[in-house]
């Protein structure tokens, strides 16, 4: 672990990446303590620039504090984007090593169903599902895991099939271990440095899905979200560009922190690759 430590903290991107990150957290988990009053309430009065009236970023049409918005939307991304990505991992991961390991019939029936999902386009089908089973966190945590899986099990197979092949597994099944154990304990292991690398990158990925559909109006509407900040404000961005600037701000920030997170992790566990 310090040697991964090292590895990843010596590359600029992962310590800029993660510094960014840990404000973001940092700004989800204390959002109550910073901003304690709801980010719905109106505080202060309507198209006030930033600065103006002790709104550090202006308020909205309503008078709504948009640093509060910005603050309080930071909770619902890391939650939808994190357990979005885990339920995305559940499905593609156990998919990918069920089809890599077993092969044969069952390894074609899971690539043809998984390419299946990979045909329709993955905000299309998000904003059908949450239409469908209408707009909540939970509702848009399914569906955007739902649309996530296929590159994750197409991944996990590819590993797992090229794992299994090895002599560690080999001597794992003449000894008499069971399908589970030899997956869990030697196959999984020695497969998962490129899927932690590829879940963190559906994080940024999932991150944005969710922000367009708040911007469409698909978002739970009992929580503010950066993209329903973004499309609140959008008819009215000539005249107040703050409304609209400062959360796509904390969306563009928190996506790359992300992605340099997960440029650093591919380099500290591949560390082979890294150098050639």
């Amino acid at each position: 672990m310090p040697q991964f430590l090292k590895t990843f903290l010596r590359r600029p991107a992962g310590a800029v990446g993660l510094t960014l990150l840990a404000l973001v957290t940092a700004m989800a988990i204390f959002a109550p303590l910073i901003y304690p009053a709801s980010p719905w309430e109106m505080s202060g009065i309507p198209f006030s620039q930033p600065g103006e009236n002790g709104m550090l970023m202006g308020a909205d049409t309503l008078g709504r504090d948009i640093a509060a918005g910005v603050v309080h939307g930071a909770r619902i991304s890391i939650v939808i984007g994190i357990a979005s990505t885990l339920t995305a991992l559940l499905i593609g991961v156990t998919l990918g090593c069920v089809a890599g390991y077993a092969g044969g019939a069952l390894d074609s029936a899971i690539v043809r169903f998984t390419e299946i999902f990979q045909t329709i386009p993955n905000f299309v089908l998000a904003i059908l599902l949450v239409a469908i089973l209408t707009p909540s966190i939970a509702t848009i945590i399914l569906a955007i895991g739902l649309v996530s899986w296929p590159p994750l099990a197409r991944l996990t197979r590819a590993q797992v099939r090229s794992v299994s092949t090895r002599e560690f597994v080999q001597a794992a099944r003449c000894q008499g271990q069971s399908t589970l154990s030899v997956v869990v304990r030697h196959v999984l292991p020695n497969a998962i440095s490129p899927i932690i690398v590829l879940g963190a990158m559906t994080v940024a990925a999932a991150i944005l899905i969710e922000a367009a559909l708040s911007f469409m109006g698909l978002g739970d509407p009992n929580y503010m979200s950066w993209g329903y900040m973004i499309g609140a404000g959008r008819t009215v961005i000539r005249q107040a560009w703050w409304m609209s600037v400062f959360p796509g701000l904390a969306i563009l920030t928190t996506v790359i922190a992300i992605n340099l997170v997960g440029e650093a992790l591919n380099d500290a566990l591949n560390p082979r690759i890294s150098r050639a």
